[in-house]
């Protein structure tokens, strides 16, 4: 199994309960075509303070540039390949690569020929 496959059917362990991510379905990006997110920890979860996001980006796709004003965001790239462009700086991702983007920063990510799998954290949560 690669290395996205065993994110993609892990699990997240706390003392209070574990949680398969088997069992949460891939949600549509609501703006970028081609971008999916399994949403593993969720701002009802954690009261707001964080949350944590599978990110799936198809071959040739992109999560155009934008702002998240209030989040620190952090991606860690799982498996696949390609760009970020972070505060106007070309990073290549591939995996391994960990970006960090404070609030404020404009952002954007091109999948390769191959897709791209992130594994995104948001400080405070996503809404």
């Amino acid at each position: 199994m690669d290395t996205f496959e065993t994110f993609n059917n892990g699990k997240l362990v706390t003392p209070a309960a574990t949680k398969d991510f088997r069992n949460i379905p891939w949600s549509k990006h609501p703006v970028f075509t081609g971008v999916e997110l399994k949403h593993i920890l969720t701002q009802e979860e954690t009261g707001g303070a964080y949350s944590y996001h599978l990110v799936r980006i198809a071959p040739n796709c992109s999560i155009g540039k934008h702002i998240h004003e209030t989040q620190l965001e952090t991606h860690e790239v799982i498996a696949g390949n390609g760009t970020c462009i972070n505060k106007g700086i070309e990073i290549t991702y591939e995996p391994g690569v960990i970006s960090v983007f404070p609030a404020g920063i404009p952002h954007e990510v091109d999948a390769g020929k191959d897709g791209l799998y992130l594994f995104a954290k948001f400080m405070p949560a996503l809404c």
